[in-house]
């Protein structure tokens, strides 16, 4: 055990030191002093919005640093348990372990190298809707709301619904979410497709097994410094307001609080009823438009499809990225890398890193060729 650690030892540190230069951890940290020289400047806040912009850079630069920090910090304890291990063997064990969460830690950061795109950092949109089969379908929907809801949290992310359209019996017939986070549409991009469910049905009194569809879709948000790409034009825009829809009885939305959009020279259309203010909805829908107007702009330049949902595919047969089985066994695999995970339940309750992970560096390794 004690030439397997540390040979693992030699192989993660041969790892920080390239990470740090991947990083450009000296040039962080002298961009951080700049910064901080220029903060302390009697007539810094002058300017409001110049000043924030730059508070808010140094908090990214430093937070960076500080997990990088964390990295040396873990190594040399694993360095220190290895090193007591050859006096007392027990401390090896100690040293295997803190060594296996390191590795974690640094795959984890390595990953965040891969988010080159311009809007990898943004926070994600992203709409759910079933496919063909009704309540089963619509209640898959909601599976899936609840997973990568779970998910988010996990990560500490912020959770916010934009729009949210219940099922006739059980289910949701679409729902859009707003995920706030470091980095959460380069993560979340990995997840746009179909997802496809083999259970056997609680709405099949013959208890028959059954498969359901759901597609995923994912947008960046388009936040106030993208201005210069997408700028809304009203006289190009038809705004329709109506009472959102409910479950009834004293909670009932009673104003015309719901708000949609469409877009008139794309046909584009976008919706909001979940906040009961009508302003609010708008805002919300606002965002929405404009990412999904930013998606087209970046599809055509690259000459693909005309098409906000890019290569869209139905949402049925053959055109799923996973597949959920519940039943005759348990297993979640993904189509496009392989990837398995036989505890199904674990992966409804968000841990779906694993199936991210492996698309990103698959797609990094395309990149490559």
């Amino acid at each position: 055990m004690s030439i397997e650690i540390k040979r693992e030892l030699e192989r993660t540190q041969i790892r920080l030191d390239e990470l740090r230069g991947s990083l450009d951890i000296a040039g962080k940290e002298k961009t951080v002093k700049e910064l901080e020289e220029k903060m302390s400047d009697p007539h810094f806040w002058d300017d409001l919005e110049e000043a924030q912009k730059v508070t808010q850079k140094t908090t990214v630069l430093k937070n960076k640093l500080q997990e990088f920090g964390k990295l040396i910090t873990d190594f040399e304890e694993a360095q220190l348990l290895y090193e007591l291990g050859q006096e007392e063997e027990a401390y090896l064990a100690e040293a295997e372990k803190a060594l296996e969460k390191l590795r974690n830690e640094l795959e984890e950061m390595e990953l965040q190298l891969l988010f080159r795109d311009k809007y990898d950092h943004s926070n994600a949109i992203i709409s759910l809707h079933p496919g063909a089969g009704g309540t089963e379908s619509q209640d898959w929907t909601e599976m899936l709301l609840r997973m990568y809801t779970r998910w988010a949290e996990r990560r500490g992310f912020e959770v916010e619904m934009l729009d949210y359209l219940p099922g006739d019996e059980a289910g949701v017939k679409s729902a859009t979410l707003l995920i706030k986070g470091e980095n959460a549409y380069g993560y979340l991009k990995a997840e746009k497709g179909v997802h496809r469910l083999v259970r056997i049905s609680p709405f099949d009194a013959s208890g028959r097994r059954h498969t359901s569809f759901a597609a995923m879709d994912v947008l960046p948000e388009v936040g106030d410094d993208a201005a210069d790409d997408i700028v809304l034009d009203y006289s190009q825009i038809k705004v329709d307001t109506y009472r959102a829809g409910g479950a009834g009885g004293q909670h009932v939305n009673k104003t015309d609080s719901a708000v949609r959009m469409t877009h008139l020279p794309t046909g584009i259309v976008v919706q909001c009823q979940n906040e009961r203010s009508q302003i609010s909805n708008r805002l919300a829908a606002e965002k929405i438009l404009k990412a999904k107007l930013l998606e087209l702009k970046r599809q055509e330049q690259e000459k693909e499809l005309a098409s906000i949902r890019g290569e869209q595919q139905d949402i049925g047969w053959g055109s799923q990225i996973r597949s959920y089985v519940f039943h005759p066994y348990s297993l979640v695999k993904d189509h496009r890398t392989n990837t398995e995970v036989g505890n199904v339940h674990a992966v409804m309750d968000g841990e779906i890193d694993v199936f991210i992970n492996a698309y990103l560096k698959m797609q990094a390794g395309k990149a490559t060729e």
